[in-house]
């Protein structure tokens, strides 16, 4: 889990550099991203973690936070 959250910290830091994402918690509630950054992420993520994030996958809660992207990833991996 912690190797998983270091890989997606790179991919996060490498698409928006200029965000906090240890701190922030509304990722998408407050706009900080916007529609190319998460299909930036998603594309990656998906390539990292050998992952299919699909359409029904992309709702607010899944990305607002590094939490909320973890679990996400956890539970495609699971499936």
């Amino acid at each position: 889990m912690e190797e998983n959250r270091q890989e997606l910290m790179d991919i996060l830091e490498e698409t928006r550099p200029d965000i906090d994402f240890e701190k922030e918690k509304a990722l998408i509630d407050d706009e900080l991203l916007d529609s190319f950054d998460i299909i930036s992420i998603v594309s990656e993520i998906n390539d990292a973690f050998d992952i299919s994030i699909n359409v029904n996958d992309l709702l607010p809660e899944n990305f607002n936070s590094v939490e909320a992207i973890l679990t996400l990833i956890t539970r495609l991996q699971e499936e």
